[in-house]
């Protein structure tokens, strides 16, 4: 497990009222938790001495422009009618089969792009851990002590300037030692530093296919930042900004013909000029503009201040009705963060997905999946 470290202290009730929240790092991907913009999702795993931020980009698929259609299944269709109105159901699916449904059968699937990951060589023990999701502010925050500092992590997907933004900071100056490396589950693909300062991942999902290029550009207060072969060392700085952007080649269903580059690059470009609390102030302004529109009042109970888990697994016979609102917000706060103008719909999967073969493709499956995660959307 990255980042599994000794774990002592136990750390107080982060504050909000609609928190997911943990004394320990995740696992497994199910167990990490989730940001997104539209555009692009992350999931933030709070490893201690291994993060892992692993990340899509909406446009990431297999497949490439193709028609579906059968040649010659024009032909077909009067006897697949005539075998239907005489009651033949095996016969006439049989023929369609063959001869009537589209070429390939099956659709394309969602692809992961990338993981971005911060190394913490000195963080050997942990104490006070706690990790959460704040559904209010949708940033995933860690929070420990370690080394006798206290060390914060928090991850945001800015709608408004289109990118993932990791802050760590110390509490102790020069107290931030870390490795940052990026890679990609996708055999075709490279990474190398431009700049002293910028993870350049490319790659190809398949021959003839999306291309895509992911940049995380590191900016550091104090200390001193180095390139070392394809990742980035910071070492005796007190806070780190990341910012995180990725494109494709994706310019329609018919046409892979964009300049990802292009579009990275002008992606940074337009927040260049921002510091940390200006990325950070526009993208709550833009979230809560959404998130705030409803509120639900079941009533709450001393359940709500223990971690999530513990109240998932006493929910049966205990006394939670606020777990109840919070699922409701957290099914906002998905639809939010996985469906937003300019970018594609969200899929079975929202926006999230970490394979390469993921469960019914992380498609789009509009007999009742896509509906389904809609229904919050009035709301």
């Amino acid at each position: 497990v990255p980042g599994k470290v000794p774990l002592t202290g136990e750390a107080a009730t982060p504050e909000g009222d609609w928190l997911l929240w943990y004394r320990q790092p995740a696992e497994k991907w199910e167990e990490a938790l989730p940001v997104g913009n539209g555009h692009m999702g992350a999931m933030i795993f709070g490893g201690v001495s291994v993060e892992r931020v692993q990340f899509n980009e909406h446009t990431v698929w297999t497949g490439q422009p193709h028609a579906y259609q059968h040649e010659g299944a024009v032909k077909f269709l009067p006897e697949i009618r005539q075998l239907l109105r005489d009651g033949k159901q095996r016969e006439a699916e049989e023929l369609a089969m063959k001869e009537f449904m589209s070429v390939p059968i099956r659709q394309k699937a969602y692809q992961p792009c990338g993981d971005l990951w911060l190394e913490f060589p000195d963080h050997k023990e942990a104490a006070a851990y706690r990790r959460w999701l704040d559904l209010d502010s949708a940033i995933a925050s860690t929070e420990y002590e370690s080394g006798g500092a206290k060390f914060r992590r928090e991850v945001l997907a800015s709608y408004p300037d289109r990118m993932v933004v990791v802050r760590l900071a110390c509490d102790k100056p020069g107290g931030l030692n870390c490795v940052v490396r990026v890679t990609s589950p996708h055999r075709n693909s490279r990474v190398q530093v431009e700049g002293g300062n910028t993870l350049v991942l490319r790659g190809q999902v398949q021959d003839n296919g999306v291309e895509f290029e992911s940049r995380a550009v590191v900016a550091i207060e104090g200390g001193r930042l180095t390139a070392a072969d394809d990742a980035l060392r910071i070492e005796g700085a007190t806070t780190a900004t990341i910012r995180l952007v990725a494109a494709t080649n994706f310019k329609s269903f018919r046409e892979l013909t964009a300049d990802p580059a292009k579009r990275c690059t002008e992606t940074l470009a337009k927040a260049a000029d921002k510091p940390w609390d200006r990325l950070k102030q526009d993208h709550l302004a833009d979230h809560q503009k959404l998130f705030r529109r409803v509120s639900l009042d079941v009533g709450k109970t001393s359940e709500a201040q223990k971690p999530t888990g513990e109240r998932l697994a006493g929910f049966g016979s205990g006394n939670d009705p606020h777990l109840a609102a919070l699922a409701f917000q957290y099914g906002r706060y998905l639809l939010i963060g996985s469906s937003r103008p300019g970018g594609q719909p969200a899929n079975l999967q929202g926006i999230w997905n970490d394979k390469l073969a993921p469960p019914w493709d992380s498609k789009w499956t509009v007999n009742i999946n896509t509906e389904m995660n809609y229904w919050p959307a009035e709301v």
